[in-house]
């Protein structure tokens, strides 16, 4: 069986969500669910340490702005982790070659990651905080569940994920227009206050 639609998926949810999907697969493999999964993943230090940063980051990723630092910070590790993931499950399948699995994890991962960082500053732009809490519960659950019935359907989970990343692409760059309209129509007020208080001020009397 090809391991490509696995490592589409892998990647994809790696871009969201690094940790939770090496913690999955780990978790999967260890279980006895899937042969798919490479030992490495499934060593207790490699779940121990996906567990914690999972946790970290399932607090980090639900405040403002905390959560565009922490993405910042993720923009190396998450194409990386979808990379590497992407060879080891190629590797132990022997179907799909370690470095075009691991050029196809990581650039899935990447694109991914831009959605998930590009959207969240665009929700940054609003004041309240539950946007950021749904919008992080529900990539927690997306990634969760995908991962798993990726484990069952690796064709469909592909297909599932490869349409949420187009929808992603496509809507994220609707929200930069919006906010680059939005910084456009701030800057013009605030140069218009500007200017009305100098007109207020006026020439000094003689």
């Amino acid at each position: 069986m090809s391991v490509l639609p696995l490592v589409f998926t892998s990647g994809w949810a790696s871009g969201i969500n690094a940790y939770a999907v090496v913690l999955l697969l780990g978790v999967f493999g260890a279980t006895g669910l899937t042969d798919e999964v490479p030992a490495s993943l499934q060593r207790t230090d490699v779940l121990v340490v996906a567990g914690v940063l999972f946790l970290c980051e399932a607090v980090a990723d639900k405040i403002p702005y905390v959560d565009s630092a922490w993405d910042a910070v993720h923009t190396v590790i998450r194409p990386v982790s979808g990379a590497v993931v992407g060879a080891l499950l190629a590797g132990q399948n022997g179907s799909l070659p370690d470095l075009a699995a691991g050029a196809l994890g990581g650039s899935t991962a990447l694109a991914s990651h831009f959605v998930k960082a590009g959207t969240r500053m665009a929700i940054n732009t609003s004041p309240e905080p539950f946007t950021n809490i749904v919008m992080s519960t529900a990539e927690d659950l997306g990634v969760g569940g995908i991962v798993t019935f990726a484990m069952f359907n690796p064709q469909a989970a592909a297909v599932i994920a490869g349409v949420l990343l187009l929808i992603g692409l496509v809507l994220l760059v609707y929200l930069w227009t919006r906010i680059r309209r939005f910084l456009r129509r701030r800057a013009q007020r605030r140069e218009e206050k500007r200017l009305a208080a100098l007109e207020g001020i006026g020439p000094p009397p003689r």
